[in-house]
């Protein structure tokens, strides 16, 4: 009989389900998919339900239920650190508390009521960066390399050095809390107005317009770091530990006056000390990939936690050539702990070997929900909605591919969603990359942001190369890297000035850097996604029809949602998203809806669609 695991992740951020069959990957989920809300932390029922169907099983049928860290061990550290501050964090304290003990004191019998009762075995508890360690190494493409993982908080552990062998991972070394990468970047993120535990990448993206100029000022007061890539941090500047902000009165001191409101103006110094952070970041990840590449001897790291997200520094490891080869999965944050939890007890537990066969064994984070084509149109027809159904692919796609190269902005949906953070190719919003003005319309008028971040490019595999400073595939959208000189186009005279010195960073954005202006950022780079026909199909077909009639393989790809919404899971998510913004054409699988045919959506019925999600 099969062995099914059920992994968990909950009440922290990013809840999430997976499940195994033997040790392979069925199915995975992020309840905010489900639930509408962004970084849903809640219990993931929704997710665990479709994990089940997915699997075409029961919950009685499951074999075990594992959960992607040690509440008890955690509560150990809340407890400790309160000791450590008090009576400072006494207020933190007492509102942390009632919701710890709600959730997490009886998760066992929560996780047995939410299987209805039905689940009446053991359930497996592992470690936090045993999860993360686990969903970086077991699902890689290789049987020997460096594991780092490096986050926020788990239990303790902020940071660990592992070694993944065959069907096993081993911890080396650790960092412990308050001493943390992923806490050190949260308190920049904070400080600059954005928010905590999802704002980071919008620092990240701030970065290339500033100066590290801090950076100095970092090193010598905020952190002591040593060459192994551990560091401590002088708590009197942080108030994480103990309040209820990131940092503290002296922080404010040493980076010229408060913390920036959000929404508000984003300044120079806000731009700095995003360069600055940034820098510290990556000669943070630097010397531990070394100190990893020394301890395991390893031509292979994987990566991963909320800091492995972080693609600029992913790219500046890649090119660094401390590792030949460098691997980080597509939910690498909290999400990916569900399936590291439930992969840590397959093969380190159980000892159910890894079916090793040279790639990752993803499927391309293809692992969610699909659709048929049948659903679809029942959909369609049932709510009288306008549409034109295209039984063979090649006529759908050459009819797509024509509007993206006339500038049009289009919905995609297709296949099985994926898991993690970035739309891959089956829940995403396309257009030419060609368009210098497709940058700021796409944000204005689908996203519904003003947005100094350039849109992130789906490349071809077998052209990648061509167009940018990449030799190897980066399927997950983790990897960024430079354009080519041989497609920048340089910037002179009042461009120049205004690429220097407009405090809009929207200006800056979009004055063209290349010949694939609405992908290129203002430092020549782009987060990158190869696309292969293996893993990809249609998707894949996609683009390469859009080469022949442009010549170019590579389109704009950002995720299917508004501001604060998660990624559409559902053909109804997908059509009240192309309803409440300007997308010209949604595709549902075979079925084209064009804008022009649909009736108007008013404002009030687009104000209740965007009221309720809130700004990320």
């Amino acid at each position: 009989m099969p062995r099914h695991i059920l992994g968990i992740s909950a009440y922290y951020h990013d809840s999430a389900a997976a499940i195994l069959r033997d040790g392979e990957i069925v199915a995975a989920a992020q309840e905010e998919r489900f639930s509408r809300i962004k970084h849903d932390p809640a219990f993931p029922r929704r997710a665990v339900e479709y994990c089940l169907h997915e699997a075409g099983i029961s919950p009685g049928e499951i074999d075990y239920v594992t959960f992607y860290d040690r509440p008890l061990l955690k509560f150990d550290r809340l407890l400790e650190t309160y000791i450590s501050f008090a009576p400072a964090g006494l207020r933190s304290f007492m509102m942390a508390m009632p919701h710890w003990l709600k959730t997490k004191l009886f998760l066992p019998s929560d996780i047995k009521a939410a299987l209805d009762g039905q689940y009446t075995r053991r359930i497996v508890f592992t470690g936090h960066h045993e999860s993360h360690a686990a969903s970086a190494f077991f699902p890689s493409p290789f049987e020997d390399a460096a594991i780092l993982t490096l986050d926020g908080v788990g239990e303790w552990d902020t940071a660990t050095i592992g070694h993944g062998q065959g069907d096993r991972i081993e911890t080396l070394k650790t960092l412990q809390f308050p001493h943390s990468p992923g806490l050190l970047y949260s308190a920049f993120t904070y400080f600059c107005g954005f928010k905590v535990n999802s704002g980071e990448y919008k620092l990240m993206g701030l970065a290339p317009y500033g100066e590290p100029r801090f950076a100095d000022v970092i090193f010598d007061k905020l952190i002591d770091l040593r060459e192994d890539g551990s560091f401590r941090m002088d708590m009197r500047y942080f108030a994480f530990a103990h309040g209820l902000t990131m940092t503290g009165a002296g922080f404010e001191r040493l980076f010229g006056g408060p913390a920036r409101k959000p929404e508000s103006p984003i300044t120079q110094r806000e731009m700095d000390l995003a360069a600055s952070i940034q820098k510290v970041t990556e000669e943070i990840v630097l010397r531990m990939a070394r100190h990893a590449q020394k301890l395991t001897s390893s031509r292979n790291l994987v990566l991963a936690g909320g800091v492995a997200l972080n693609c600029v520094a992913n790219g500046h490891l890649l090119r660094a050539g401390i590792f030949d080869n460098v691997w980080i999965p597509s939910a690498a944050g909290d999400a990916g702990g569900a399936l590291g939890c439930a992969m840590f007890t397959a093969h380190q537990l159980l000892g159910i070997p890894r079916q090793m066969n040279g790639h990752d064994t993803l499927r391309g984070a293809l692992l969610g929900p699909a659709f048929a084509d049948s659903e679809i149109v029942a959909f369609l027809d049932r709510e009288k909605i306008a549409y034109t159904h295209f039984p063979e692919e090649e006529t759908l796609l050459k009819t797509v591919a024509e509007a993206l190269a006339e500038g049009k902005v289009v919905g995609w949906f297709h296949g099985r969603m994926e898991f993690g953070p970035r739309a891959l190719g089956a829940r995403s919003i396309l257009g030419d990359p060609r368009n210098p003005e497709m940058q700021a319309q796409m944000n204005l008028r689908i996203k519904y942001r003003e947005s100094f971040r350039p849109f992130a490019p789906s490349c071809l595999a077998e052209d990648v190369a061509d167009w940018f400073e990449l030799d190897r595939e980066s399927p997950y959208m983790l990897l960024v890297a430079p354009v080519r000189d041989e497609h920048r186009l340089p910037v002179a005279g009042e461009a120049l000035h205004r690429m220097k010195n407009d405090p809009d960073l929207r200006t800056r954005v979009n004055i063209p850097r290349s010949t694939l202006p609405a992908v290129t950022h203002v430092d020549f780079s782009a987060r990158i996604q190869t696309v292969s026909e293996e893993t990809n199909g249609r998707y894949y077909r996609l683009i390469r029809e859009f080469k022949r009639r442009t010549g170019v393989g590579v389109l704009i790809n950002t995720s299917f949602n508004i501001r604060g919404e998660p990624i559409v899971c559902t053909p109804q998510d997908a059509y009240r998203c192309f309803m409440a913004c300007d997308m010209d054409m949604l595709v549902l699988e075979n079925c084209v809806l064009h804008k022009s045919s649909q009736p108007a959506m008013t404002d009030t019925e687009r104000g209740k669609y965007t009221a309720q999600f809130q700004p990320d």
